[in-house]
């Protein structure tokens, strides 16, 4: 049987076993009694076909089928929204571009390339209330908060060693170069410590820094760029460093170039093929692109 068949009361159940980790706990929390949750759980499973969640003392955690299947749940239910909001604004002669939009981004992503966009689309849309939730760019990252139906649309990063999840849209807004990033004045800067962090997408430019036998092996691993950008202006080392990172450098440090053939990253949006469809998302893929354009 297709998950079509599921009611958005069962959905809403579905959701809510995964938000609370129990049956209790999301009975609770939609009102219904226990029973009536694990019978709509039951019911969602013989549909489907599979096991949706691991019960144990401890609660409730979902399957690999169950995150799948609560991943289109949230999605599906927040077109429920969006189509009643799209409609009513339709109705009354208004911009259907309205409501909350909810934004995943990556930290620089968050405070470069969204900001103009935003201002665009507020004076645009002002019905649109954006929601902005710093993500980082590990594991799944901001697309997996798409997949998830967490998010409406994600700024990520494109075209790394992990693919994006399946059935979701992206596209390219800005290319940006890696730099060398040391302190200021330091007579020889490919001398000093490699400092890293966590998020920086070394894997997306692997076969560049296998090629390079100057980078050495990073020493000193910090939580995020701006600290890595603080630590080096403080003289503790250099870094390799996207562009968006670099736009908040300050005098204590200098940036040099890697030539024409350094490493690049692609910046892009990532959102579901329904959300493309509405109105809200549309308008702010339109900003995104005439900001970064």
């Amino acid at each position: 049987m297709a998950a079509a068949e599921l009611g958005p009361q069962e959905l809403r159940v579905l959701v809510a076993v995964a938000e609370t980790g129990g049956f209790s706990a999301a009975a609770g929390a939609l009102g219904l009694t226990q029973s009536a949750v694990s019978h709509s759980v039951r019911g969602s499973e013989g549909k489907l076909g599979t096991v949706l969640f691991e019960r144990g003392r401890a609660g409730a955690s979902p399957t690999p089928a169950g995150e799948r299947a609560v991943g289109h749940a949230r999605r599906i239910l927040r077109l429920y929204e969006v189509m009643g909001a799209e409609a009513r604004a339709a109705g009354r002669g208004a911009d259907p571009a309205e409501g909350v939009l909810r934004i995943a981004a990556f930290r620089s992503a968050a405070l470069h390339l969204l900001p103009p966009a935003l201002e665009r689309l507020a004076a645009r849309h002002p019905g649109i209330r954006p929601e902005v939730r710093v993500v980082r760019e590990i594991g799944p990252g901001t697309a997996g908060e798409v997949a998830a139906g967490r998010a409406d649309l994600g700024i990520a990063t494109l075209g790394g060693a992990q693919d994006l999840p399946p059935g979701l849209l992206s596209g390219v807004l800005v290319e940006e170069a890696y730099a060398l990033v040391h302190p200021a004045g330091h007579p020889d800067p490919k001398a000093l410590p490699l400092m890293d962090w966590d998020e920086n997408c070394g894997s997306y430019t692997r076969s560049w820094w296998l090629a390079q036998d100057w980078i050495p092996r990073a020493t000193v691993k910090a939580e995020d760029d701006a600290m890595v950008l603080t630590m080096v202006g403080r003289g503790l080392g250099m870094a390799i460093m996207p562009e968006l990172s670099l736009r908040e450098a300050t005098g204590a440090v200098d940036i040099t170039g890697l030539g024409p053939r350094g490493p690049v990253r692609r910046v892009g949006y990532v959102t579901t093929p329904e959300s493309a469809s509405t109105s809200a998302v549309r308008a702010l893929i339109r900003e995104l692109r005439s900001a970064n354009g």
